[in-house]
């Protein structure tokens, strides 16, 4: 877009419907001829049921659209001028803002300029012979629409360039567009629209301009509001194209739906007036697959958009984020059998969805060896992850909180099911781990009257352990209190014992405090700890003033020892 240039954006108190189409107020034709399908033009049917066909159809014609990207304007005669459009590729992030209208003055005088949008014979470059276009199909019908080039020109900057650009085009009377009659054909200056029903091109188009004069639109089912927000972006009327967005976020979202607006071409994608779209169908998958081991399966089909904003979420509920990086891996597989084709959908796209600092160490040697990583690239996560577990836990908060607003959150730990510990691991002079765990405020409050939160396993003497943090009642059952247990994973029949201490910060003096030892022989599936580690009630271990929480944290230790 010109620096020096930006559309007027009116609002809805400027209503020049009234001069819509009449020749009153306009000084311009603009002409939309409908014009026969190609030879190879492959008919479809009538209509689109539902959205699904729409984005069938908008697929196929993109598939097509990549084979040619040359946009022809040409004139109806030998005399008329030669317009020459380059359209960008919109499938490969390349924008369309800065394209200029170029120019190429043939002999004589013109008195219409023509946009022909048949893509015939050989489109690789502009055709010498000016009847080329009629040659290829000729028009059905023409519709003749009286504009006023200060009207289109103020709300789209395509139309600015068109009129404004100082050639004699902008002086001309008569404008031309050509789009075709099949379903299956498409307005090829938009070159990322699919036609889901019949001159659903030329209704789109005319729905625009009517637009751009009174700030409304007549279409209202989610096929037509997508063509037109399609159409606009080709015109670039910004205007229009949140007003399509605002419209679309009112119909009820669907997984369907949801999955379509996310498809859109990249261009659009990026475009601001979309965003607020986008967004709202990231919501509504992350919402819906929240609690994503409930829908494994149906995760597992998401295409690459729709995975990507499922687990782009802070809120997504998992066992861990070691089961996260095992589903990534096996939809990876299914989506991209070709091992070098994952590794580059993994490294471009995905690896930055999984949060490697709140993975276990096991899983984290683990990424090391996967052959789908390219080696830096797993080496580099993989130590990133491991600084970050080396450091204190309130220097881990303070590098969470200082992306709140990045794309790539990959210290900021979701909701799991067990939460992450950090382990100190000793051989000498006897094998022993300590254990953090921190618990916010919140997370505590959810666990009054009964519930229990988990931690990750840790290991030790190569058997599992976890702690589990409870809300349950004292000894004698008379109220409530805050309990801290120590279990074993249950595997085979080994059984050792274990001595084991626990211990929380607490103020003024914020440094660990013993509050309960102990030594226990473990078996399979055991678990042993105290009911009421704070010696309190729990009304008084959750209050606000409470000494067992730091900055709203509550920092909880455990030390085991195994001695022969």
């Amino acid at each position: 877009m010109d620096s020096d240039f930006s559309p007027v954006d009116y609002r809805s108190d400027y209503d020049f419907g009234f001069a819509f189409n009449d020749s009153n107020f306009s000084d311009r034709v603009l002409k939309i001829e409908v014009v026969a399908d190609l030879p190879d033009a492959k008919p479809v049917d009538d209509g689109c049921s539902s959205i699904t066909e729409w984005s069938r159809n908008r697929k196929r014609r993109r598939e097509d659209i990549n084979k040619d990207k040359a946009v022809e304007v040409v004139g109806q005669n030998k005399d008329e001028q030669v317009l020459n459009f380059n359209i960008p590729d919109t499938e490969n992030n390349v924008a369309c803002e800065n394209q200029d209208v170029e120019a190429v003055v043939a002999e004589g005088s013109p008195t219409d300029a023509q946009l022909d949008f048949n893509r015939c014979g050989d489109a690789a470059g502009p055709s010498s012979d000016s009847s080329w276009s009629m040659d290829c199909s000729g028009v059905l019908r023409v519709k003749s629409i009286y504009i006023s080039s200060a009207i289109l020109a103020a709300k789209s900057l395509f139309f600015h360039k068109l009129f404004l650009n100082g050639m004699k085009e902008s002086e001309q009377r008569d404008v031309t567009v050509q789009i075709h009659a099949s379903d299956e054909a498409d307005l090829t200056l938009f070159s990322s629209s699919c036609i889901c029903s019949r001159g659903t091109e030329e209704e789109a188009l005319l729905d625009l301009l009517n637009f751009m004069y009174s700030n409304t639109l007549s279409a209202t089912q989610a096929t037509a509001l997508l063509d037109v927000l399609l159409v606009a972006d080709k015109f670039k009327v910004a205007s229009c194209m949140r007003y399509c967005s605002r419209l679309l976020r009112n119909i009820p979202m669907t997984c369907e739906s949801a999955l379509l607006f996310l498809d859109l071409p990249s261009n659009i994608l990026m475009a601001e007036a979309v965003q607020p779209l986008t967004d709202a169908a990231k919501h509504f998958l992350a919402v819906k697959y929240k609690e994503i081991s409930k829908f494994q399966e149906e995760v597992l089909k998401l295409p690459l958009a729709g995975i990507e904003a499922v687990l782009s979420s802070d809120d997504l509920q998992a066992a861990s984020e070691d089961t996260l990086y095992d589903l990534v891996l096996k939809w990876a597989r299914t989506h991209y059998p070709n091992l070098e084709e994952r590794k580059e959908v993994i490294a471009k796209r995905l690896v930055r969805l999984i949060r490697f600092p709140s993975m276990t160490c096991r899983k984290l040697k683990k990424v090391l060896n996967c052959n789908e990583f390219h080696p830096e690239l797993a080496s580099k996560v993989v130590l990133e992850a491991l600084f970050f577990k080396a450091e204190t836990s309130h220097r881990q908060r303070a590098i969470a909180a200082d992306e709140p607003n990045a794309a790539n959150r990959r210290f900021v730990e979701r909701v799991y099911k067990y939460r992450p510990v950090k382990v100190v691991e000793l051989e000498l002079p006897h094998q022993q781990c300590v254990v953090y765990l921190d618990l916010k405020r919140e997370e505590c409050a959810q666990l009054f009257p009964t519930g229990r939160v988990y931690s990750q396993a840790f290991h030790l003497g190569g058997q599992g352990f976890f702690l589990s943090a409870h809300c349950n009642m004292d000894q004698q059952g008379t109220y409530h209190c805050f309990g801290l247990f120590l279990g074993m994973q249950e595997k085979g029949s080994v059984s050792f014992g274990v001595d084991y201490e626990f211990a929380a910060r607490s103020k003024p003096t914020e440094e660990y405090v013993s509050k309960y030892k102990g030594n226990y022989t473990f078996t399979g599936g055991k678990a042993v700890g105290y009911r009421n580690l704070f010696g309190v009630h729990w009304q008084a271990f959750i209050e606000d003033d409470s000494n067992n929480f730091i900055n709203d944290i509550l920092h909880l230790r455990a030390e085991l020892t195994i001695r022969q």
